[in-house]
C-alpha cells in the first residue's frame, strides 16, 4: 500500500515537473515577443520623431519661401 502511495506522489510530482517546464517554456516566449513589441514601439517612436522633425524643417523652408517672395513682389511693386 505505501509504495502505491509513493507512486501516485511520484507521479503526480512528475506530472508538476512537467507542467513547470511547460510554462517556463511559455514564459521565455511571451518574454521573447514583449522585446519584440518593445522594438517595434521603440522604432516608431524615433520614426514618429524624424518625420515630425522633417515636418518643421518644410515649414520653416515654406515660410522662408513666403518672406523672399513677399520681398520680390515688393520690389516688383506688385502688393
Amino acid at each position: 500500500m505505501t509504495d502505491n502511495i509513493e507512486n501516485l506522489v511520484l507521479e503526480q510530482l512528475r506530472a508538476i515537473r512537467s507542467d513547470i517546464a511547460s510554462v517556463k517554456e511559455d514564459t521565455r516566449e511571451i518574454k521573447s515577443r514583449l522585446i519584440m513589441v518593445e522594438s517595434g514601439i521603440a522604432s516608431l517612436r524615433r520614426d514618429g520623431g524624424d518625420f515630425a522633425a522633417s515636418i518643421a524643417d518644410q515649414h520653416l523652408r515654406y515660410d522662408r519661401l513666403n518672406d523672399r517672395i513677399d520681398r520680390i513682389e515688393k520690389r516688383l511693386e506688385l502688393s
